[in-house]
């Protein structure tokens, strides 16, 4: 691919021709292992619309029996248009696996944008999240010294000397879909942006705080559509099943500055051509007709309550609430869901929401509200058509609650960003991090922090006297020994009762907020009771602590204590994660209440 803009004949990396300027690609698989990467290159070409307001063209690829175990068992149409009068082209693709084909599985899909090296150095994503880059080369080894994994360098010998020392790993920029609007690229000779835009989630996967890469060293930029990254599942096609999606539009948008003007304005108006494209979603351009036009769409709207008795008699405003629609399933299943479409919305402060431009198809709607634990479902399919519009009225949501709150540790909104998050080790810092409260975690190798502040032994939080933003690490993660070796942990709970109910049970509601290749166990006054009082194999996968997320998939266990385990006086919880592969083994928490029978 290549793109001229502004005098400059070609914007894109074009010195290697298997990896030079913008492509889409897939890696996909048979099975489970999904490694056979496949940069969909096109066999037709057409001409969908000419008109002197609008171009739209086709890339089509079509799958034949021919092509088993070569080629992805899909119909693939890649589309790029351009408007009269808009500064950057559009893409999306149509994807298609047609009844009876063979079974297969998408590990990732993405389209790639790769710029010149020699004119794009200063990457934007955020008002914060902005910096001068290092360079491609700068990742070499005679450059820099590879860290726990491959995509993690320490910038050694940089050609710029200001980033000598740094950390540069392309996960430090991921962002959840939910903000990841714009981003992308600054030249400062000539001075000229190179932007995607997202107007809308829509045909992502996973729910609005599914996090995915975005700009990173290359100079590159991607839109990310399907992933497994920190969480969600790829999508898995058995039994010859019937699939059809569209991916897409996004907008490839290029701006200029005058010379002598600050390039970074360049940022500012890439966020007001942003909103200009979400405001205007649904496009009406799309020439296919599996692109639903905002006529063809419908809208559902409501009210959601929590209802909690121990907190407040009367329901509440469910302020702040995530609510959407995904493919129907259990509650809580939109953050694996990797198929269909997905709409969410913010509820406002009286707990009002309305979901817009939804797609036809069956849906559930499901719910969570920050402040409170556990998944809203409603119990119904709503089936949308073409023009209609739901009043679904007053919804209510009971959160898990068994009794009266015994005390808590955390905050129930699926992150761990309000624990303890250490300082990084001055060997490996990334300065754009350096001073930033909201995105201090985003720092390379915070888990090995965990020794230097516990080298003898776990932590141990006591009710009533410690903090969680002091004293609660933000990951229980695995005890390293030497460079191979590596520990299980157990950390401790301890609190006070001054009785026991002796005909009732108690909870412990404990949500995570992410999971890595870990187990659960937990004990009371016991460390070495066996069996575990509760032992769970949540068996995450979404690496959230390596790759510098803060949370993952969400899990919640309900975990009913006996009133045999407790005793009158002081208590102690033991919370072990036995599984020690690997540095990154361990468990983000989220969330631990401790409730009494409801006569506590």
């Amino acid at each position: 691919m290549g793109v001229r803009y502004n005098g400059i004949d070609n914007l894109m990396k074009a010195d290697d021709e298997e990896n030079s300027g913008g492509y889409w690609d897939i890696i996909w698989g048979g099975t489970e292992v999904f490694g056979v990467f496949d940069r969909i290159k096109e066999t037709e070409f057409t001409i969908i619309l000419q008109s002197e307001e609008q171009v739209e063209v086709s890339f089509k690829r079509i799958w034949t029996p021919s092509h088993n175990e070569t080629l992805v068992p899909l119909n693939i149409d890649k589309r790029f248009v351009m408007l009269r009068g808009s500064s950057g082209f559009y893409t999306y693709a149509i994807l298609e696996h047609q009844d009876g084909w063979p079974d297969f599985g998408i590990g990732e899909m993405r389209a790639a944008f790769k710029l010149r090296k020699d004119k794009f150095h200063y990457m934007a994503m955020s008002d914060t999240r902005q910096r001068i880059m290092p360079m491609p080369d700068d990742r070499m080894s005679e450059r820099s010294q590879q860290l726990a994994y491959p995509e993690a360098v320490l910038l050694t010998n940089p050609i710029n000397p200001e980033l000598k020392g740094e950390v540069d790993d392309k996960y430090q920029y991921s962002c959840e879909d939910q903000d990841n609007k714009v981003h992308g690229w600054i030249s400062s000779d000539p001075p000229i942006g190179f932007w995607l835009i997202t107007p809308s989630d829509e045909f992502r996967t996973g729910g609005p705080m599914k996090q995915d890469l975005t700009s990173h060293v290359g100079p590159t930029t991607l839109a990310m559509f399907i992933s497994s990254h920190y969480h969600g599942e790829s999508p898995k096609f058995r039994n010859g099943e019937y699939w059809k999606k569209v991916f897409g539009p996004v907008f490839l948008y290029l701006n200029s500055a005058s010379n002598g003007e600050d390039p970074k304005t360049l940022w500012q108006d890439a966020k007001m051509q942003m909103q200009r494209e979400v405001e205007s979603w649904p496009y009406s351009f799309p020439v296919s007709e599996d692109f639903q036009k905002s006529s063809q769409r419908g809208s559902v709207s409501g009210k959601l309550l929590v209802r909690d008795r121990y907190i407040h008699g009367d329901d509440i405003y469910a302020n702040g609430a995530y609510v959407g629609l995904a493919l129907p399933g259990e509650a809580g299943s939109w953050q694996r869901e990797s198929k269909g479409y997905q709409f969410w919305t913010r509820a406002d402060e009286n707990g009002s929401f309305t979901i817009t431009n939804v797609r036809t198809g069956d849906y559930n709607l499901y719910a969570w509200v920050p402040g409170f634990i556990g998944d809203y479902r409603y119990n119904a399919t709503i089936t949308i058509t073409s023009g209609n519009i739901i009043d679904l009225g007053p919804l209510v949501y009971e959160p898990p609650r068994d009794g009266v709150t015994l005390w808590e540790i955390g905050i129930p909104d699926r992150s761990a960003a309000e624990f303890y998050i250490p300082e990084p080790n001055p060997k490996y810092v990334n300065r754009l991090y350096v001073n930033d409260p909201a995105d201090r975690f985003r720092q390379y190798g915070l888990w090995e922090r965990y020794v230097d502040l516990y080298p003898y032994s776990d932590l141990v939080y006591t009710i009533g006297k410690s903090d969680y933003e002091e004293d609660w690490f933000f990951a229980q993660v695995t005890r390293k020994i030497d460079e191979k070796l590596y520990q299980p942990t157990t950390w401790q709970i301890k609190f006070h009762l001054d009785s026991v109910n002796q005909s009732k049970s108690y909870k412990l509601r404990v949500a995570l907020a992410s999971v890595a290749h870990s187990k659960l166990q937990v004990r009371f006054n016991n460390l070495k009771a066996d069996p575990t009082h509760f032992t769970a194999n949540p068996n995450g996968r979404d690496n959230a602590i390596a790759r510098h997320g803060i949370h993952g998939l969400y899990w919640l266990y309900d975990i009913t204590v006996s009133n045999i385990w407790l005793v009158q006086g002081d208590n102690t919880i033991f919370i072990t994660q036995p599984m020690s592969q690997s540095p990154f083994s361990g468990i983000m928490y989220d969330y631990i209440r401790m409730e009494g029978p409801s006569d506590s």
